[in-house]
């Protein structure tokens, strides 16, 4: 199950990397918008609000999330919101511009799934792709390590934890491939976060989900507790609040041709 309060705590941060996607798409009119993996709906409000011609569509798998979203979304016309899983996604027609952030780290092999998304396209459709890629952190060694201890392990059996982005450079390949004009970067923010824990915050609302969804409460508790603290000693906190680096990979693709 996903929080929608909790994701929202560090809303202005998880939303940053979603603009400096979108900043590189340059539909002017399109008529048909998806958000794949819309989450509590907030960023695909502001697709509408660019694109109000348009008719925007928001997917996602978690009930929460879509009742946050169809919520805050109130009543928009042209917007709505509709539970769903991306792998089994088809649209009814071409799609202008579709947009999946932040999510595809969820899902196994994703490289097979989204290589088929370009034939969803319209002519000159636009398709913008955002995930982290942080396997090299500290936040993601110290989650496996707990994973895998004496202490942890047999409570765990079989958690899957999320994945992280390929290199940009398959991502070019693939929809290159494809008959895409490509662009494809990364970033690695440094978030400033507040709080006596906040990495642990951060990632309670995210990449601990599949282990705290597996504990009862009391241990999922002493989790976050062992996880706060070793995060504690991997990003000190300093006057200013606690660095959080996050390396995060893009791709924008536009199909060309008829």
């Amino acid at each position: 199950m996903w929080d929608p309060g909790q994701y929202q705590r560090f809303a202005g941060e998880r939303g940053r990397p979603f603009f400096d996607l979108l900043a590189r798409v340059r539909a002017a009119d399109p008529g048909y918008v998806v958000d794949l993996g819309c989450g509590p709906g907030n960023l695909t409000v502001t697709l509408a609000d660019r694109w109000p011609g348009a008719e925007v569509v928001g997917v996602d798998n978690s009930p929460e999330m879509i009742g946050a979203a169809r919520q805050l979304g109130g009543e928009r016309p042209r917007l709505s919101f509709a539970a769903g899983d991306l792998r089994e996604w088809r649209p009814g027609r071409p799609v202008d511009v579709l947009v999946c952030n932040a999510v595809l780290q969820w899902v196994p092999g994703h490289l097979d799934l989204v290589r088929h998304w370009p034939q969803h396209l319209s002519a000159g459709g636009w398709l913008a792709i955002q995930l982290p890629g942080n396997h090299g952190q500290p936040s993601h060694a110290i989650l496996l390590d707990l994973v895998r201890s004496p202490r942890w392990r047999p409570l765990l059996p079989g958690v899957q934890l999320n994945r992280q982005a390929h290199d940009p450079a398959e991502y070019l390949d693939l929809f290159a491939r494809a008959g895409c004009e490509v662009d494809a970067w990364e970033t690695t923010y440094l978030h400033v976060l507040p709080g006596a824990s906040p990495v642990a915050e951060w990632y309670r609302g995210t990449g601990l989900r599949p282990v705290l969804a597996a504990l009862d409460p009391g241990q999922a508790e002493e989790f976050v507790a062992d996880y706060g603290a070793r995060a504690r000693e991997a990003y000190p906190p300093a006057p200013y609040g606690t660095v959080l680096p996050f390396r995060r990979v893009f791709v924008v693709a536009r199909r060309t041709g008829s």
